[in-house]
């Protein structure tokens, strides 16, 4: 007989941890007892075969676990144990990680659906394998005291349930029932109606009303998404007249409005229930839903109370995030009453609190797997490996950029990247990030040695990491060498594994020389980079107005490859001469090497986008849209790029003259569009990859905001070649994911002085 104690790290808590392992040691004969503790679970355990019973912990963890060590020493027990047992928790602290939260579970919606009174009906059932977590805890150990539904007293029946270690609610610490647990009522300007909330939202919807309903992170505004005339009306109430939106339909309707796969299938029915990217069915949905594009968002309902209502509601639903435009999500009921209350006709409700505001993920699925466009609910705060070499770095905290914004914090060799928390321009938004930075430091403990930021100055991020530091390491990285370490990170490309040829491809950032920079060409490591080929740069005419304005990079590009007679003709009414003027003498119209500007003026030029962008990658999607309409051609009819240029900038004047003269020769603006991608991902693939075939880089990675656009990824990749590729699965491409190339720079650079 043996006695050892078993430390097993990972998302442990909150996942039925506790009594797999209870039912493993009376499978196995194991006597001792198991409990949560700051670290994780802690078994001390006593019996003939403990190396079987260890190995097998990993091996038939539950399914919301992620094991990240199992861990085994020596135990000494006063007398040997005659049962095994679930002990209390001990200690305090957070060196453990948090589960997020979990779509329900497919047996919470049988009792949803069946014919017990406290459970059927109601919207707030849930147990160890699905239901919040992250958007209700307030502290750790993971405990019902310290999550917000402390307020509700367990009925009898759920304590029964609660302490059964045989139970699937055991020690699920949001377990409720209709008796005890959250109440739903519908609010209208008649007042409050509790009779039948969930029929009368119904109703109300089918009757083309908007509602305000309370999620697991925040509140959805929703509507009926097959009626035109509502979404017309939530467009006009919201200030939203072209930004798609997302529809909720239920698992047996998806494929009715999207093409769904059986990956696409899998992914909105995995835990995490994200927003997802697919392919429209014709004539299925309103065009409103997704002007001009040929994609729409849709998830899956992911708790009781979505598939309630869904299921009462017979269709699919618009579910837009809850707030006023550019502001975070609300997630209080008088929050929602005061800033929602003009927008709606009515609000679903409950009385449990959301402890943080947590958006819908968003992903696409692509020909190389699946791409997070943000990572939200069901994401966070799932933490990553740090890769090898790393063992020993410093806890980091990492500020991330203006827009897209997101924190990342370092500990025990793990990265934790933050939710999506938005644009910084906005007051309430950075009210929320330092909300966000306070809370992320208290619930796990972090204790920063080191602060890292964007190298620009005047961000909001860099400026607040200036004040955190207060005196100490700072520690300032340039945007797109943040970049391509995030990508390094999440593909664990080892601190010491060579340098790699980086595409990086987005908006804007500062360079390292000063200068504006955005399609670049980087060969790099987390210790630093080079600099090897750059989009050639053009001004950008009117500063920030250049990137709401798409007009405005056609007029520089056309003036600069000579073709200003054609600008005359297709930007006529606009104040050339004085715009010109501006270009010319550099006044307030900086030279930047932007590739998301290139993709703006592109779509200007097929009259793909309006005057003024309303919301941030309109003229990209549009872009990415009709290319996607056009037939696959030979890869060489794309646009040549300055492909007798190995090195150094990369010209576009022959692009702009290919262009002008398919189009006067009538050539349809989808295939132009696919000639420009075609054209953009053979540059940069050429040159990268003569990096690694010329043995100077190891690999090629793909990041930047650009490479959201899954044609221009599936594009480089093809001309890539067999050389090897590194691409972003769980972190964005775009500057959400900035943070954790920010903090594994940091670390690189403390560990390389150590």
């Amino acid at each position: 007989m043996q006695a050892r104690a078993i430390r097993v790290r990972g998302q442990v808590q909150g996942v039925g941890f506790r009594p797999f392992i209870w039912q493993l040691a009376r499978e196995m004969g194991v006597t001792g007892e198991v409990l949560n503790d700051p670290e994780g679970v802690l078994i001390r355990a006593f019996g003939e075969d403990l190396d079987a019973f260890a190995a097998a912990i990993p091996a038939r963890a539950p399914p919301l676990a992620r094991v990240d060590a199992v861990e085994a020493g020596r135990h000494r027990f006063d007398a040997p144990p005659t049962a095994f047992v679930i002990a209390l928790s001990e200690g305090a602290g957070a060196q453990t990680r948090v589960t997020p939260d979990a779509a329900s579970c497919a047996a919470c919606i049988a009792d949803l659906r069946g014919d017990d009174p406290r459970r059927a009906g109601y919207a707030f059932t849930n147990c160890t394998h699905c239901g919040p977590r992250f958007t209700i805890l307030k502290g750790l150990p993971y405990d019902r005291a310290r999550t917000s539904m402390a307020a509700f007293a367990m009925c009898a029946e759920c304590a029964a349930e609660y302490a059964d270690p045989a139970d699937r609610r055991f020690h699920a610490q949001p377990v409720a029932c209709a008796v005890c647990g959250p109440q739903l009522w519908l609010e209208t300007p008649e007042g409050a109606r509790n009779r039948d909330p969930l029929a009368e939202a119904a109703t109300l919807l089918r009757a083309g009303k908007l509602l305000a309903i309370k999620g697991l992170g925040g509140f959805h505004i929703a509507c009926d998404a097959l009626n035109a005339e509502a979404i017309a009306t939530l467009r006009a109430r919201k200030r939203r007249p072209a930004k798609p939106l997302a529809i909720m339909a239920r698992a047996e309707d998806a494929a009715r409005y999207a093409e769904v796969c059986e990956a696409a299938l899998a992914r909105l029915s995995e835990p995490a229930a994200p927003i997802l990217l697919l392919p429209m069915r014709d004539d299925a949905l309103p065009d409103a839903l997704a002007p001009g594009l040929a994609e729409i968002g849709i998830m899956l309902p992911y708790t009781p109370l979505h598939h309630a209502l869904l299921a009462a509601m017979r269709g699919p639903l618009v579910m837009t995030s809850g707030n006023l435009s550019g502001e975070p999500q609300v997630i209080g009921n008088d929050e929602a009453r005061e800033k929602l209350g003009d927008l709606v006709d009515g609000s679903l409700l409950h009385n449990r609190d959301i402890a943080r505001r947590l958006d819908d993920s968003v992903e696409r699925i692509t020909a190389q797997g699946p791409m997070v466009l943000r990572r939200a609910r069901g994401q966070v705060p799932g933490t990553l490996p740090l890769p090898e070499g790393f063992e020993q770095a410093p806890q980091v905290v990492a500020f991330g950029a203006h827009l897209k914004s997101a924190i990342c914090l370092t500990k025990n060799a793990q990265a934790l990247l933050s939710h999506h928390l938005g644009d910084l321009d906005d007051a309430l938004t950075w009210d929320e990030f330092t909300r966000a930075d306070a809370d992320y430091a208290a619930l796990f403990e972090h204790r920063p040695e080191v602060f890292a930021c964007d190298l620009h100055p005047d961000y909001r991020s860099s400026r607040h990491a200036l004040a955190r530091a207060d005196g100490g390491t700072l520690i300032e990285v340039q945007h797109h060498h943040a970049h391509l370490a995030a990508c390094l990170a999440e593909n664990r490309w080892p601190l010491s594994g060579g340098p790699v040829a980086g595409i990086v491809l987005d908006g804007l950032g500062l360079g390292a020389d000063g200068t504006v920079w955005g399609g670049e060409l980087l060969l790099g490591d987390y210790n630093g980079f080079t600099r090897q080929s750059w989009l050639r740069p053009a001004p950008l005419i009117g500063g920030d107005r250049a990137s709401v304005e798409p007009w405005r990079n056609l007029l520089a590009r056309l003036d600069r490859a000579g073709l200003g007679a054609l600008a005359d003709a297709r930007l006529g009414g606009k104040p050339l001469a004085l715009l010109r003027q501006a270009a010319q003498t550099g006044l307030n119209a900086p030279l930047s090497s932007s590739a998301g500007r290139l993709f703006d003026a592109v779509a200007a030029l097929l009259d793909l986008t309006p005057d003024r962008q309303s919301f941030e990658g309109q003229a990209a999607m549009a872009l990415e849209a009709a290319a996607r309409r056009a037939p696959r051609e030979p890869v060489t009819n794309a646009y040549p790029m300055g492909l007798d240029a190995p090195e150094g900038e990369i010209p576009d004047s022959d692009l702009w003259h290919r262009m002008a003269q398919d189009l006067a020769q009538g050539v349809p603006p989808e295939r132009i569009a696919w000639r420009f991608h075609a054209g953009l991902a053979g540059a940069f693939a050429g040159r990268a990859r003569a990096l690694v075939t010329s043995g100077v880089a190891e690999a090629v990675a793909l990041s930047g905001g650009c490479f959201q656009n899954a044609l221009l990824q599936d594009l480089t990749v093809e001309a890539l070649g067999d050389v090897p590729v590194l691409l972003h699965r769980q972190v964005p491409a775009n500057d959400g994911g900035l943070a954790l190339g920010q903090a594994v720079i940091a670390a690189a650079t403390v560990l390389a002085e150590r």
